[in-house]
């Protein structure tokens, strides 16, 4: 079993920046891949950014060279650099695991409760 535990959202304006963290804690290992996931209401769920055990990271299009996600593997601490925020990155931010095998079938085996980012003037 894995607990996934996210922080550091909270309110900044345009422009701005944030940072998310995500404590893994359980029966994970380094070799998992992690996720952030995000969610705003009345839209689809989005994945934001993924990275692997070696630190190999995707991102979606919307978040491209402005976010960077980055992990501790001896902290079990993953991380979402989030740089020039503009409004509609508002949403609620989730960390996300798999196993190798999960990760080689897009398929999220853990997730958080999520925190909240709010891009606002």
């Amino acid at each position: 079993q894995v607990q996934l535990v996210e922080s550091g959202g909270g309110l900044v304006q345009p422009g701005g920046s944030l940072r998310l963290s995500c404590a893994a804690s359980g029966s994970i290992d380094s070799t998992y891949a992690m996720g952030w996931y995000r969610q705003t209401p009345g839209k689809q769920r989005e994945l934001v950014a993924t990275i692997t055990s070696g630190g190999n990271t995707n991102y979606a299009d919307s978040v491209k060279g402005r976010f960077t996600m980055s992990r501790d593997n001896a902290k079990n601490m993953v991380y979402l650099q989030m740089n020039s925020l503009k409004p509609e990155d508002t949403a609620v931010y989730y960390c996300t695991s798999a196993t190798p095998y999960s990760y080689f079938a897009t398929r999220w085996d853990y997730w958080g409760k999520g925190t909240l980012a709010t891009v606002s003037s």
